[in-house]
């Protein structure tokens, strides 16, 4: 485990109703642990994050058709994974319960409905959200990422296998083994943290590769759009990842 002080680079992913996080310090990976709260994810971070990146959204829009420009962004750059990136409902919505009120409320506001994956995403953003709004020193810490984005800085161009297959499994080891050849035994250890918890094998490696981004290396931190833009709350909307030149939308 790392010193007390040192500091920590976080990658956290939202995994069945519970938080999986992979924590690095400046030399290479420290441990991992499973959290039931964002919160209390926060309380074992606060004094040592550096940086925790969540493959949750982080900023919302209030209303209108437009979206956020973060998403549009990430699909462009995902090419074949670009379904992988959910449309967040609008912040009033991710405060309903039911699936329909959801519906309802998103469309007043947006014109639009939502994907049932995206309400499934509502209660870890809302998490995220109030806990940025309450706490400055987590709206400090704190960053939107999301997995795939960080896979496809890693590989250098998109990815072609969804994370659920095994060929998709495949694809992102051998990603993070080209980024970092001790990447197989961090899976390793990352996965072993999860006992008594059951966590999914693609967001250990989510989880991973979001760690792998926070921590400091190879390439700067960059964000998808560059100069993004804050709701109404002051979040930034913007997708965090690592690369030595800016993805292309091209």
């Amino acid at each position: 485990m790392s010193d007390a002080g040192e500091p920590l680079y976080v990658g956290a992913a939202w995994s069945e109703g519970s938080w999986f996080a992979v924590a690095f310090d400046r030399e290479g990976f420290d441990h991992a642990a499973v959290f039931a709260e964002v919160g209390d994810l926060w309380v074992r971070y606060e004094e040592t994050a550096e940086r925790v990146l969540v493959d949750v959204p982080v900023g919302l829009v209030e209303e209108g058709e437009e979206g956020r420009r973060c998403d549009d962004l990430a699909r462009r750059v995902l090419g074949p994974m670009s379904g992988a990136v959910v449309t967040p409902p609008v912040r009033e919505a991710t405060r309903k319960r039911r699936y329909p009120a959801a519906q309802r409320v998103n469309e007043r506001k947006a014109g639009r409905g939502i994907s049932e994956r995206a309400f499934e995403l509502s209660d870890a953003i809302v998490a995220v959200d109030e806990l940025l709004q309450n706490v400055p020193e987590a709206r400090a810490a704190f960053a939107e990422s999301h997995p795939e984005v960080c896979f496809r800085a890693l590989a250098g161009e998109p990815l072609e296998h969804g994370k659920a297959y095994a060929a998709g499994y495949a694809e992102r080891m051998r990603t993070l083994a080209r980024h970092d050849r001790d990447a197989p035994p961090v899976v390793q250890a990352a996965a072993e943290a999860t006992e008594g918890h059951e966590v999914a094998v693609a967001d250990v490696l989510d989880a991973v590769a979001l760690a792998y981004t926070a921590a400091p290396g190879a390439g700067e931190l960059r964000t998808l759009p560059a100069d993004p833009p804050t709701d109404a709350e002051g979040l930034p909307m913007a997708v965090t990842y690592r690369a030595e030149s800016a993805l292309t939308t091209e």
